[in-house]
């Protein structure tokens, strides 16, 4: 595995004030897999490891700034590039959500399940086993948390409006109401009641699923909210009352199911 701290996510996430000046950052290659990793700092150590999965736009400030937060709260954060097969970390900002559609759709449920299975073998080498490491994931990362509970015994996984609830995104993806029922891991699911992706048919679908898993689960909805609610650097989708409500819920949960140290 070779490592560059001064890639240029890494910097841009600096130049942009998403990276604290306490944490450690880095680029690092399991095998083929580009991996973001944010570290509490070096007289800090982490009490857990935290797959971060990113949203249909790929690993740009934004998600950067996700792992911050977490590495902040103690976590070590590792996120890998699901796009590095097409030789890229993010989509065109310029193209945004549009331009990220055809990305998204080129991925395949193989390809992804070995590049978060390479991030927790990272996480597994740091000295985190299962019930020491988590999942979460945004967007089309929050489906991809989902799925990923359904194969890793890990303890926890937080899904912030991942779709595909009924009709797949990827081959070797199964719809999320037919992956709930076999979580093998406590859920916690973050959708907005106005989201124009997923609908209030298929949260309450999604809800009753998972119920079904014997985990401990739950499905939280907000009113007013849209999907991307917790995108701070989107204006036109951000909504700062669910997304703080929602990060709250999410550090509480990953306390409650993360084992310590």
């Amino acid at each position: 595995m070779t490592t560059g701290t001064n890639d240029a996510t890494s910097s841009q996430a600096h130049r942009n004030g998403t990276l604290k000046s306490h944490l450690r950052a880095e680029v690092a290659r399991r095998g083929s897999v580009p991996l973001t990793i944010v570290a509490p700092a070096a007289d800090d150590p982490p009490r857990g490891g935290v797959v971060v999965v990113q949203d249909a736009r790929g690993i740009t400030p934004y998600l950067v700034s996700v792992c911050d937060r977490l590495a902040g709260a103690g976590w070590l954060t590792v996120a890998p590039h699901l796009y590095h097969r097409d030789g890229r970390d993010e989509v065109d900002p310029a193209g945004g959500w549009p331009g990220a559609i055809p990305a998204m759709e080129a991925l395949t449920g193989t390809g992804i399940d070995a590049d978060v299975d390479a991030a927790l073998t990272h996480l597994a080498d740091s000295g985190f086993d299962a019930g020491q490491s988590a999942i979460v994931g945004f967007c089309m990362g929050g489906t991809v948390a989902l799925h990923t509970a359904t194969r890793h015994p890990l303890a926890a996984a937080v899904s912030f409006y991942g779709g595909g609830v009924s009709t797949p995104y990827w081959p070797g993806v199964p719809p999320l109401v037919e992956a709930a029922p076999t979580l093998r891991v406590p859920w916690l699911g973050l959708y907005g009641e106005e989201d124009d992706l997923i609908s209030t048919d298929e949260i309450a679908a999604l809800r009753a699923a998972a119920s079904r898993s014997g985990a401990p689960t739950e499905l939280v909805s907000y009113p007013g909210a849209g999907h991307a609610f917790h995108s701070d650097d989107r204006e036109a989708v951000y909504r700062p009352v669910a997304a703080a409500d929602a990060w709250s819920r999410a550090l509480a949960f990953l306390d409650e199911h993360v084992r310590p140290r």
